[in-house]
């Protein structure tokens, strides 16, 4: 059996949230909120709404641009039912 934990389906909300499907079932928001406004590096390029909405789903999670990419466990875990 496969454990390994992926994003199957996400679709932007509004904000920073996104709804995310994954493939064990459950359907989670995530609200990037809190990690953009502590964001450096990088990360600091989700700050533009316009950038943040361009996501797109690789084989395992959500990816902005192959640049930023959270691990699915991740957003798993700070995701609310």
């Amino acid at each position: 059996m496969n454990n390994l934990l992926t994003i199957d389906k996400a679709e932007y909300l509004d904000g920073y949230k996104i709804m995310a499907t994954f493939n064990n079932g459950e359907t989670k928001l995530l609200d990037f909120t809190s990690i953009i406004e502590q964001a450096k590096g990088i990360c600091v390029k989700l700050k533009d709404i316009n950038y943040f909405k361009s996501f797109r789903l690789d084989p395992f999670t959500i990816d902005w641009n192959n640049e930023i990419g959270f691990a699915p466990e991740f957003l798993y875990e700070i995701g609310k039912a």
